[in-house]
């Protein structure tokens, strides 16, 4: 009997389908994309925007390998993932390959889970290639090539060799760029807060609270800009009589968050976990395409994690509900199933949220299988989806208001004390979303039992100073949040986006968050005089529903790029012509080792390098090295930061290559306080001994990093 051939994109995925569909199958993968535009030239027919494909060279075995298998094959399946890129690679399979379905039945299996059932149920249930899904991602392409092409030369001639621009990427680095100069602009505001220690009349000072002074008692907000006004205020507080006016009681109701899609997978896996985007969609990767469990053998362990829907199958859902039924008991079980509205007007095709293929396979019973960090991300995921479907969480939360009254003035003030205690868990029994930012929640803990007309006895009055921040900088969790509020990009895009801004020299990060760059300024700038769409963001976001819309059926893709490309080629013609040439060189306080002139920081293909500012008299160049300010315990000599091959931030001695010492973590000038030997910043307020391991916490506001919190 002739066999079956199925074809997807990786090895990982390949190697679980054959174990899922053993005899009767062939199984191929086309080690991703097979075909795209040429390297050389701009590959699209600018007449009627045809684009001009090219088989890959390191994909030319691949396709006469699936050639061949297809000739004997008795029916093939083009099982990619389950979404545009997918479609696209399924599309570009069958024109490369010349795979025709009037020879051989050619069909496209869809499933969101690399497990027995779902794919048997996708072979059961084959397609046709969605041309809709297929011109969408082409006009994408296409887009994206026509800017980076067009746009790389003139970045070349008119502000640095080597740079490159991106639709999607410059909005990204735009936003980060508005931030930075929110922060420069920003002047901070002093401002005070007062809060008193009181207890019930006649109780002992055990039984004491604490209240925040928050207005006159007609209403009028209290602004307190000085140490002045908060001691005057004081003052009077001190001579007060306190009475309890109202008390009041309320349960809040916390609901469970939605199971996860991308957005909020990379989000969450850099809260809790400290996960990149890049790194989160990787692990998810490997997840998803198939882990070799016990005797289970190779199985998915997730849905696909490329998706922005947070819909859940109804089989999934029951037996959700039965795992918590049997775990937790029907009090934690609300009465019907929970289900999730779409997350935005962005939410594409109706895919799956992200979730664990079988709800039974809990993350303890995987510790022996996969990896820490495999282990770390399915527990998240395993976590988020059960808890989605738990009972609410209840909060028994009070506010008592309090009078103050001046007793040589009519003048009176209104306090104000709370408190919140979990008086039902809930989900919260297994799972409680991160926060992105500090955010003012109802302080936990307990009042004494006060009711209205109690008199109160003063304890203490505190005055406390305050300054009024700048925006925090975004991490990777609130500027994949900023990019999908504003669409820009799609689930796929985010961990590509952040890698390229920083590849490029953009944007770097430090201490979790990111930090504008010259570069990114500048190019930023550039783009905003000259190609105001490019860098628009309810621009970049139109076209990415125009692309919804193609993806729907709703548009024709050719009329879109003819739009874009329109208004894009006149901007282009104005630029070249227009544009005056714009220096980036930063200053420095080096002089030139051959003529004395000072060096200034220049952008190379390969990164930040020292030249002469009297170029072209003089053509010294040198390696740039940030300094670090501490010694190399190996040499003596100054440990600097350095950039490896692949873009990542490593710190290494400046007497390199006679001195090999390097460390990826940022080394503190302090030495350690035990054994004298190095300190390093290992995370976010912490330093860390190389030696002897020994930890301690610094005070954050030791940093600017921790001054924009």
């Amino acid at each position: 009997m002739t066999a079956k051939l199925v074809i997807v994109e990786s090895p990982a995925k390949a190697q679980t389908l054959k174990e899922i569909l053993g005899d009767g199958y062939i199984v191929k993968a086309s080690l991703g994309h097979i075909r795209d535009l040429p390297k050389k030239g701009l590959g699209i027919d600018l007449k009627d925007f045809t684009p001009k494909y090219v088989v890959l060279a390191q994909k030319k075995k691949v396709i006469r390998e699936i050639k061949e298998a297809a000739n004997a094959a008795a029916a093939i399946y083009l099982a990619t993932d389950p979404d545009r890129e997918g479609e696209a690679i399924s599309w570009h399979l069958v024109q490369a390959a010349k795979l025709t379905k009037d020879k051989i039945p050619l069909r496209r299996a869809v499933f969101h889970e690399v497990t027995r059932k779902a794919v048997k149920q996708a072979l059961l249930n084959p397609r046709g290639i969605d041309m809709y899904l297929v011109n969408a991602q082409q006009a994408r392409r296409l887009l994206d090539r026509l800017v980076g092409y067009k746009l790389s030369p003139l970045l070349w001639r008119k502000v640095q060799r080597g740079l490159s621009a991106g639709r999607v990427q410059s909005a990204a680095v735009k936003i980060v760029v508005d931030r930075e100069q929110e922060i420069k602009k920003f002047v901070p505001v002093e401002y005070w807060t007062i809060e008193v220690e009181l207890t019930r009349a006649l109780s002992t000072p055990e039984m004491s609270f604490k209240a925040l002074l928050v207005s006159l008692t007609n209403g009028t907000k209290i602004d307190i800009p000085s140490r002045y006004e908060a001691e005057k205020i004081a003052t009077e507080l001190k001579t007060a009589t306190y009475a309890v006016i109202e008390v009041q009681t309320r349960d809040v109701v916390r609901q469970p968050a939605s199971p996860f899609i991308t957005s909020t997978l990379q989000q969450e896996a850099w809260r809790k976990l400290r996960f990149s985007a890049e790194k989160t969609m990787v692990i998810a990767q490997q997840l998803y395409e198939g882990l070799s469990i016990g005797d289970e053998g190779l199985v998915g362990l997730i849905t696909y994690m490329r998706t922005d829907s947070t819909h859940v199958a109804t089989s999934a859902v029951t037996e959700m509900r039965d795992f918590i039924s049997q775990r937790y008991g029907i009090d934690f079980l609300p009465r019907q199933p929970r289900t999730f509205a779409k997350k935005g007007k962005w939410t594409q095709e109706a895919h799956e949220a992200i979730r664990p293929t079988k709800v039974y396979r809990e993350p303890s019973q995987l510790v022996p299988y996969l990896k820490p960090e495999q282990l770390q991300l399915y527990e998240l995921i395993w976590k988020r989806a059960i808890a989605s479907q738990m009972l609410a969480a209840v909060f028994d939360t009070t506010t008592v208001n309090i009078e103050a009254e001046y007793l040589t003035s009519e003048k009176a003030y209104w306090l104000r004390a709370t408190s919140s205690t979990l008086k039902l868990p809930g989900f919260m029994i297994l799972y409680s979303e991160s926060k992105d930012e500090a955010e003012d929640e109802i302080p936990a803990g307990l009042l004494p039992k006060l009711e209205k007309g109690d008199h109160l006895d003063l304890l203490n009055v505190f005055l406390k100073q305050h300054f009024t921040q700048p925006p925090p900088r975004y991490t990777e969790a609130t500027l994949i949040k900023a990019l999908e509020q504003k669409g820009i990009g799609r689930p796929s895009t985010y961990a590509p986006i952040l890698a390229t801004i920083q590849e490029r020299g953009y944007v770097h990060k430090e201490y979790g968050r990111f930090y504008a760059d010259e570069l990114g300024f500048v190019v930023t700038k550039f783009l905003t005089k000259h190609f105001p769409k490019i860098i628009d963001l309810n621009f970049t976001a139109q076209m990415e529903s125009d692309l919804d819309n193609i993806a729907r059926g709703k548009q024709e893709w050719v009329p879109v790029l003819q739009h874009f490309y329109t208004s894009f080629e006149k901007d282009l013609r104005k630029a070249f012509v227009g544009m005056a040439k714009v220096s980036i060189d930063q200053p420095t306080t080096e002089a030139c080792p051959d003529c004395h002139q000072p060096m200034v920081i220049k952008q190379g293909r390969y990164g930040k390098f020292l030249a002469c500012s009297n170029y072209p008299k003089c053509k010294r160049t040198t390696s740039f090295l940030i300094k670090t300010g501490v010694s190399c315990p190996e040499c003596g000599e100054e440990i600097v930061e350095r950039i490896n091959r692949k873009k990542r931030v490593f710190y290494g001695c400046s007497a390199f290559p006679k001195c090999q010492f390097a460390i990826s973590l940022r080394p503190s000038p302090e030495p350690c306080l035990q054994c004298g030997k190095l300190l390093v910043y290992y995370r976010k307020g912490w330093l860390k001994c190389l030696e002897c391991g020994y930890k301690r916490r610094i005070e954050l506001c030791q940093t600017e990093e921790e001054s924009t919190q």
